[in-house]
């Protein structure tokens, strides 16, 4: 390879990893929302069923199974994954992501933000 060629090809190369942050991609902020929306929609539905389960277990003594708080718990921790790969991807204020974040551990909050997420990511990135 002579000179000029690596040159070339080194110019190509800091070109392509020198993509301004504030260009991402609309692919990827589409597939992070996929992803956000599901998870927001699991992590909301295994609160509530574990929000039953200690209602019966507590309110009304009877036998629950145990595994219902374990698997919310496994369900949430994926929610603050993809929803801190979401907020990175849109640049969402550190409020707005610590918000969302918290949403999934209130009944039902999580549908309602979930909505208002979504609305204000499709509007932003034309989606």
């Amino acid at each position: 390879m002579t000179t000029s060629e690596n040159s070339t090809e080194a110019a190509d190369t800091t070109a392509a990893t020198n993509t301004p942050p504030s260009a991402t991609p609309v692919a990827k902020v589409n597939s992070a929302l996929l992803r956000y929306r599901a998870l927001a929609w699991f992590t909301g539905l295994w609160l509530l069923v574990l929000t039953v389960e200690v209602i019966a277990k507590y309110g009304f003594d009877a036998s629950t199974p145990s595994w219902i708080a374990v698997v919310h718990g496994w369900v949430y921790f994926v929610y603050l994954l993809v929803t801190a790969d979401l907020a990175v991807k849109v640049r969402w204020p550190v409020k707005r992501t610590v918000g969302t974040l918290i949403a999934g551990t209130i009944p039902l909050l999580s549908f309602f933000v979930e909505h208002t997420n979504a609305k204000k990511v499709k509007a932003d990135f034309s989606l």
